[in-house]
């Protein structure tokens, strides 16, 4: 059975911020440009997880009127809270005049991000835009003189063994004059494109950290909307790891907390999802949750990087656009508003190359227009940020973000760099501490399956893994004598186990839980896992990360 096709000017990959700030942007400049998003969740936004405190710089330029349109921001920041977490019951809170201003959150809103892309999603489709959820992008398209063509979806019914199912249905090449990669962090078509164009030459490797977050609904007497806690310190350095915590006040007595654990971590017994459970029972934290109930669970990684590891982001025939291409703005723990400016940009420069009829050339106007935007500037204000916190911790890393970001407002004569890998960090479990995380209490602290449960995931069963392994002996034979075998741990939803069955060690993949983080991706000290799209839909089901 052989694939059908249909023609597109623009396909863009990924219902994100950024895809869909493309889309919208596009036929706003020109209502006879086609415009196709193709997204690999069940719905838009069943994938997007974020903090999320939102900054409404680009939305104010997609739509000014925005508010009139009914964008789903209700809760404008009220209170901005920074602690230093001392210890499992200690803290310092943070003097406002000491904080980096690239902290300050006036004028930004608590948001769901998942709930913004659906709200866009209706903007776009209003405008004209197809989109076309529920169906991965699998494969990247390449002409004869190999710039992109465009996508290829994946086929539907596939078995376990390969073998074609009763619904099988081959995937949908979708073919364009240009191609927008906007599948977020690490995203699996991007690190090919990365790769093949040689797009990360010359630039510091990308770098990265676990989000994990949950949803709380809290007592009336507990919930203080507006209110933005953000932490750092414990319980992250007694591993000496790095990251933060955050802990919002959305609306609806709802309360969003979660950890970010920086994947430079080295002790291979670092365990990102029990750090956040332990982390819930700080007394900074823990005034907020008791007594509510938790209401939703999700995990995802972020590309922190700065200008320093970001690609070039053009190729023949496409680019790279938001977190694919690592546009987050670490200092500020925001890349929503970046990542949607840098697809507005995208849509502004390809809407002129149509108009001057061409096709599937590389864009190199982009560049230019990217760096001459408030999205690099601001990127290049903080390109320190992220690298003193690798260097020096992040308490000596914020006071020399003060001075940098606050005093000399980002021009200091000199820019920091970040040469080794996150998964070349990993120390020999011999040469680490171990570390003795307390059982989760059912009341504030969970395990992973009750949490993977409460993430809605789901996979067809009978499918190919989408959790591929380069080569099938090194979990047993090389990370489990070295490292303890670490994707038992860094993954946040348990689909990694060394099980023993009759005196023998065998590795398991729980593919079925996945809910599509990337980290195995990212942090396997020998890069053996590679994550693929599994059939379209499959994952997490998340109602309003």
């Amino acid at each position: 059975m052989e694939r059908e096709s249909m023609e597109y000017d623009v396909v863009i990959v990924g219902a994100g911020p950024s895809g869909l700030a493309a889309a919208c942007k596009l036929r706003q400049l020109n209502e006879d440009i086609s415009v196709c998003v193709v997204e690999k969740g069940s719905e838009v936004g069943a994938h997007i997880l974020s903090g999320a405190v939102f900054e409404p710089t680009a939305l104010n330029e997609l739509f000014p009127d925005w508010k009139e349109r009914g964008a789903p921001l209700n809760t404008e920041v009220k209170g901005d809270d920074i602690y230093v977490m001392r210890s499992a019951d200690k803290a310092m809170r943070v003097p406002s005049f000491f904080v980096p201003n690239t902290m300050h959150n006036e004028g930004n809103y608590i948001i769901s991000l998942g709930n913004l892309c659906r709200w866009l999603a209706e903007q776009a489709e209003a405008l004209g835009v197809e989109i076309f959820p529920g169906f991965a992008a699998a494969e990247v398209l390449y002409n004869e003189d190999g710039s992109v063509k465009g996508i290829a979806t994946g086929d539907m019914g596939v078995a376990a063994d390969g073998s074609h199912k009763d619904s099988y249905m081959p995937g949908m090449e979708l073919h364009a004059k240009y191609t927008l990669f906007a599948e977020g962090c690490r995203g699996h078509l991007g690190k090919q494109l990365i790769e093949r164009f040689k797009l990360a030459d010359g630039k510091d490797p990308q770098h990265y950290g676990i989000g994990i977050k949950e949803i709380w609904k809290v007592a009336d007497d507990k919930y203080k909307p507006g209110l933005v806690v953000h932490t750092a310190g414990w319980p992250l350095d007694e591993s000496n790891s790095h990251g933060g915590g955050f802990l919002y006040h959305l609306e609806d007595n709802q309360v969003v907390v979660g950890l970010i654990t920086d994947l430079a971590y080295s002790n291979p017994h670092v365990s990102p999802f029990d750090e956040f459970q332990r982390y819930k029972h700080h007394p900074v934290i823990k005034q907020y949750l008791e007594g509510g109930q938790r209401v939703a669970y999700g995990a995802r990684a972020i590309t922190k990087g700065g200008l320093q590891s970001q690609p070039k982001m053009t190729f023949p025939g496409g680019l790279l656009i938001g977190d694919n291409a690592g546009t987050l703005n670490f200092a500020k723990i925001k890349g929503n508003h970046t990542a949607m400016k840098s697809g507005m940009i995208a849509a502004e420069v390809i809407v002129e190359a149509l108009k001057a009829g061409r096709t599937n050339d590389e864009l190199t106007e982009y560049t230019d227009r990217y760096r001459d935007s408030w999205a690099w500037k601001e990127l290049y204000k903080q390109r320190n940020f992220g690298p003193a916190q690798h260097k020096w911790g992040n308490i000596l890393g914020s006071a020399y973000a003060f001075i940098d970001i606050n005093i000399f407002q980002g021009k200091l004569p000199w820019t920091l760099s970040d040469s080794k890998a996150d998964h070349a960090q990993l120390k020999p479990a011999a040469d680490c501490k171990k570390i003795d995380y307390p059982k989760p209490d059912g009341v504030l602290s969970f395990d992973k399956l009750s949490s993977v449960f409460i993430s809605n995931t789901n996979h067809e069963e009978d499918q190919p893994c989408h959790l591929t392994l380069k080569d099938d002996e090194i979990p047993l034979n090389h990370n489990l004598p070295i490292y303890d075998e670490p994707a038992q741990r860094y993954c946040p939803a348990g689909v990694y186990e060394v099980v023993e069955e009759a005196g023998k060690q065998r590795f398991q993949i729980n593919a079925q839980n996945c809910v599509h983080c990337k980290t195995c991706d990212i942090k396997d000290p020998t890069q053996n896992i590679v994550w693929v799209a599994p059939e379209g839909g499959g994952g997490p089901n998340y109602p309003n990360m």
